[in-house]
């Protein structure tokens, strides 16, 4: 009977803590049937002790290798891991991992969300980031290119709406979700060849540049449940159709309020929400507002700090006027009007210094950056002896002011379901999905510039940084008491690198040092747990694309 010495090195969980087990075993078989027999229970030995067993263990065939060993052992500082083992253990938290499978693909998928939270990029940048990080060793990977990362986009693209029914079922285990959050936004591009940009209505304030239009759901904490891209020239409203669809049919959700602002849910969608038996909370604009007063639906009155409500033909209107945004509106048309009176003064100056210059001229700069600063409605530019003065028409300023700061929401949710407040608790809620934009467009995930042509890859590369927007969303939970903002505390856990460990130039592991107290604080907060070493693969990642044969 052949008996083999091992070290068992586990920890497990009880009652929310997690504990280590070192047990000292031996192995053998009796009719071919493995048994292992404890000989001593090591826990209480520090990491010294366990990690000097092991090595003698791992020698015992030829011991005098140790004899040595300090002048035959080398160290040398390894790829980083302590970001890339923090989003590893998170994505198996939240069901990403399970969602994208064990395949090669889904593999380097994974690897390109993880280089979105880490770094952003192209799929180049994503290649040169896994030679700093220990990327292959901790997801299991061979080597790889850009190449192989333009594949793993075009089989996210096609597997993204089975991904995404994965994710909502993980993620809404006991109850799903009655309301969801809907919004749109768009994303430009510098270059003009991507199969679905187009022009449209540029958010973005880049005039002349081609977009892409992207429409975003979430839940009411701002989780993410399913992105879609749109060709750059949809109307946010025509959006709204494939996610009625994509909640009644992929997800299988019954009961559904759709949420969305003035823009986006108007009566045709609220009919083909209707269809479905699904409901909406939504609010109207300032002209329809102005016209329910007019026929006497509605009254000035009303509009008060508190909420206030009125029903119509079984449709809810929560009105509310709030005094912040009322002082803020008052306070932008005062500067405009003050930056209107300084243009003014610089034309007239201009037209006293130079007896040459035409007065109709300075009056049609006057009268179109007015225009330009939407306040041609209540100030009158007029030329007076030589000059150009300016005049307020009060009446008209007042009628402008009488809504300022005033909103109605609207729904066709009983309201035995629903309160006034929560109506409008609901609404505001979109500012979640207003967040998810702007952290997956400029701030930690940095959206642009998209790097690809394709209709899918576009796609594919958008959903990536949805996918990472999850696991941003969930670090920005755990960390919400650490003086770090998400991008530092990332850069902190980049710094936690691997020590490779080599005996007589035979490289045998990566040991993993005590990361500093800053690193060990967000770990324990993310309740992450970082091995004592990892398998040396020794795997070499390189680009196709070479630099300096570029720079040629």
């Amino acid at each position: 009977m052949v008996v083999t010495m091992f070290i068992d090195d586990s920890t497990y969980k009880r009652d929310g803590k997690t504990y280590r087990r070192v047990l000292l075993r031996n192995s053998y078989r009796v009719n071919g049937v493995v048994h292992h027999k404890t000989i001593s229970n090591l826990s209480d030995c520090s990491d010294k002790e366990i990690a000097a067993i092991k090595l003698a263990l791992k020698h015992k065939e030829d011991l005098k290798i140790l004899g040595n060993i300090k002048d035959d052992i080398q160290t040398a500082q390894g790829l980083s891991v302590g970001a890339v083992l923090t989003l590893q253990q998170l994505s198996k938290r939240i069901g990403l991992t399970t969602a994208l499978g064990n395949s090669r693909e889904a593999k380097l998928a994974l690897w390109l969300i993880f280089a979105t939270v880490i770094a952003q990029g192209s799929r180049l940048s994503a290649v040169r980031l896994a030679q700093q990080h220990a990327a292959c060793d901790i997801l299991g990977l061979d080597a790889f290119n850009e190449d192989d990362l333009y594949h793993a986009m075009d089989w996210s693209a096609k597997n993204q709406s089975r991904i995404e029914q994965s994710l909502f079922n993980a993620h809404y285990t006991t109850k799903v979700p009655f309301f969801y959050l809907y919004d749109v936004t768009s994303s430009y591009f510098e270059g003009t060849e991507n199969e679905l940009a187009d022009y449209g209505y540029n958010r973005d304030g880049k005039k002349g540049k081609k977009q892409i239009v992207i429409g975003l759901m979430t839940d009411v904490e701002g989780w993410p449940i399913a992105v879609e891209v749109f060709t750059g020239n949809t109307s946010d409203m025509l959006t709204v159709p494939a996610q009625i669809k994509k909640v009644a049919e992929r997800f299988g959700v019954k009961k559904v309020a759709f949420v969305g602002d003035k823009g986006m849910i108007k009566s045709t969608q609220i009919e083909e929400l209707g269809e479905q038996g699904f409901h909406y909370i939504t609010s109207i604009t300032k002209p329809q507002i102005v016209a329910m007063i007019d026929k006497g639906q509605m009254q000035l009155d009303l509009f008060d700090e508190k909420l206030t409500e009125i029903c119509i033909d079984d449709i809810r209107y929560v009105l509310r006027k709030n005094p912040v945004r009322t002082e803020e509106i008052k306070k932008s048309r005062n500067s405009k009007l003050a930056n209107l009176n300084k243009f003014t003064e610089k034309q007239n100056l201009y037209l006293h210094e130079h007896p040459k210059a035409k007065l109709e001229n300075a009056l049609k700069k006057i009268k179109d950056k007015s225009a330009a600063l939407r306040i041609s409605g209540w100030v009158e530019a007029e030329a007076k002896e030589g000059s150009i003065v300016l005049k307020i028409n009060e009446n008209n300023l007042a009628e402008e002011a009488l809504l300022d700061g005033c909103y109605v929401l609207k729904t066709d949710i009983a309201k035995k379901d629903i309160t006034s407040e929560q109506v409008h608790k609901r609404y505001k809620g979109l500012a979640k999905v207003e967040t998810a934009f702007r952290t997956m467009k400029t701030t930690l995930l940095e959206m642009r510039a998209i790097y690809v042509r394709k209709s899918d890859r576009t796609k594919a590369h958008v959903f990536t940084v949805m996918l990472a927007y999850m696991l941003a969303h969930k670090l920005k939970e755990y960390w919400r008491d650490v003086e770090l903002t998400t991008e530092e505390a990332i850069a902190e856990l980049t710094s936690i690198c691997a020590l490779k460990v080599k005996i007589k130039d035979q490289e045998i592991q990566q040991t993993i040092p005590k990361p500093r107290q800053r690193g060990l604080e967000l770990l324990r907060k993310a309740e992450i747990i970082l091995p004592d070493a990892l398998p040396c693969k020794n795997i070499t990642v390189v680009t196709r694309k070479k630099l300096v044969s570029e720079r040629k």
